[in-house]
């Protein structure tokens, strides 16, 4: 019995300091992302629209082909999911902007919505496709936003390479 809830409680997404979009399944893998911009806030959330909706003429994600789409977006939370390019998952994340001198802080989770704790980077890469620049061997639709990743923390079990990210 032990065992048992100390594997629950590790494999509980650690999203409780930031906006996670939350997820119906009992063990889901997940990852957080904090970043900051070069760009403004405007710009940075003009970027990830841009990439959403410039499927699959302007652009296409680079991680296995899945699709996005936006949920919501009340000015301070963006709320997107992500169906792979096989159809059988939907994850659900969310960013938020923070003005930060003439860049931007960005906060970032991404929740599988099925039952999984490895999840071999998807939940990072649903993430990190959205933001990432031409350094990283990724394709803007309006302008580089100058990302750079100050933290990544992937659930128990889940994982952020970003070489896993690039693969159609």
């Amino acid at each position: 019995m032990r065992v048992l809830a100390l594997l629950i409680a590790a494999a509980v997404p650690a999203c409780m300091a930031m906006q996670c979009p939350g997820s119906d399944a009992y063990m889901h893998a997940s990852c957080r992302v904090e970043l900051t911009t070069t760009a403004s806030c405007d710009a940075a959330r003009d970027e990830i629209y841009a990439r959403v909706n410039g499927q699959y003429d302007a652009w296409h994600d680079p991680h296995n082909n899945g699709t996005y789409a936006v949920l919501s977006d009340d000015g301070s939370v963006l709320e997107l999911k992500r169906v792979t390019g096989n159809l059988k998952y939907t994850d659900k994340m969310d960013f938020t902007f923070t003005e930060s001198g003439s860049g931007c802080k960005l906060t970032g989770c991404s929740e599988s919505q099925v039952n999984s704790i490895a999840d071999y980077s998807t939940n990072y890469c649903n993430l990190r496709m959205l933001y990432c620049n031409t350094a990283d061997g990724c394709s803007p639709v309006t302008q580089d936003l100058g990302a750079s990743e100050t933290s990544v923390k992937p659930s128990w079990g889940a994982s952020s390479d970003a070489s896993a990210c690039l693969v159609v």
